[in-house]
């Protein structure tokens, strides 16, 4: 198939509606002309699908779980060039890449995924990345800079290359829990540029300080899609983090509360750039919580049920935080209710 390079008609706004769809039969959720992507999690998920806008997040979930769909403008083309799956609609792509580690280099692995990843979206129409989710496997082994994550965070700012900070994408970064050392990586990027947002509570990730590493994290804590485009807010990953340290080592609800407050604070960020986003989570939210404790999914579940009954979808998945004495990550994003 051809490179995401086409000249294919183009409305000039940039449309994504993100959903969580329960089926029994994902395929047919590639039927539509105007699908972008379709993601299944944990191992009932199938593998792989005969279509380069399925991926599988190795991630088990907690109970039975909803595979995530985005919708885009159609029609969407797809195909595999250089070991990325993508699909564009010309203005906005969906793109994966899943590299081995050697010998368990994850740095290398990480330059390696990152290098080709920013090369193939410069060369598309659509080179403006917003959006990267990372899934690293045992992402906290290693003691002080020997630690993984660690090295994954050199690893994506050398395959990243030259880059301005005032204009690094949202992200998440969370450790697999399969065993298996490989460093997958997708992404969101359009034909133009997003507005990235950072939390008034939180120290920018890219300058934290010497203690967290060697290259601090590479990413912003939100973005705001482009300008007239029918997006929602994409919200990285968030965590009890306030200024650049852990809060509330052992307290997992109270955690949990710390990262309401921070989303509070950048939803409100982001409605200094746009007043009609929504100033509260509800029915246009959609929720990935990442839980690093088996124990510590339902009682996660309960609060979030508590706080927001059923008016924001959430999907619950098993995974290692990015720092030992955090329990609980969310990322997701923000927006309109859909239609």
């Amino acid at each position: 198939m051809s490179r995401p390079m086409h000249d294919a008609a183009r409305n000039g706004q940039a449309r994504l509606a993100v959903d969580y769809v329960a089926t029994d039969a994902p395929l047919g959720l590639l039927r539509g002309d105007d699908v972008l992507a379709v993601f299944g999690f944990g191992h009932a998920a199938p593998a792989a699908l005969d279509d380069p806008r399925y991926l599988r997040v190795p991630l088990e979930p907690h109970g039975a779980a909803p595979f995530e769909v985005w919708r885009a403008n159609a029609p969407v083309m797809r195909g595999c060039d250089d070991g990325v799956r993508w699909a564009s609609d010309g203005e906005l792509m969906f793109g994966v890449i899943e590299v081995p580690e050697q010998d368990g280099d994850v740095q290398a692995a990480a330059c390696i995924a990152y290098a080709r990843m920013a090369a193939f979206t410069a060369g598309s129409r659509t080179p403006h990345l917003l959006r990267i989710w990372n899934y690293v496997d045992a992402i906290t082994f290693g003691e002080g800079d020997d630690e993984r994550y660690r090295a994954f965070c050199v690893g994506r700012a050398r395959g990243l290359g030259d880059f301005d900070v005032r204009s690094l994408p949202a992200a998440t970064a969370i450790g697999r829990c399969d065993g298996e050392r490989v460093v997958q990586v997708y992404w969101l990027s359009s034909a133009a540029p997003g507005t990235p947002v950072e939390n008034p509570r939180q120290m920018s990730a890219y300058r934290y300080p010497r203690q967290y590493g060697p290259q601090s994290p590479s990413f912003a804590r939100a973005m705001l899609p482009p300008a007239g485009s029918a997006m929602p807010l994409l919200l990285s990953g968030t965590a009890a983090i306030v200024g650049h340290a852990s809060m509330h080592h052992g307290e997992l609800l109270a955690q949990l509360d710390e990262t309401f407050h921070n989303f509070d604070a950048l939803v409100g960020a982001a409605r200094g750039h746009d007043l009609s986003l929504p100033p509260r989570f509800g029915a246009g939210t959609r929720l990935k919580v990442y839980v690093r404790d088996r124990d510590d999914l339902q009682p996660v579940a309960d609060a979030l049920q508590r706080r927001f009954g059923d008016a924001v979808p959430c999907l619950l998945l098993h995974a290692a935080i990015c720092r030992r004495e955090l329990a609980v990550e969310i990322d997701g994003v923000h927006g309109h209710p859909p239609g």
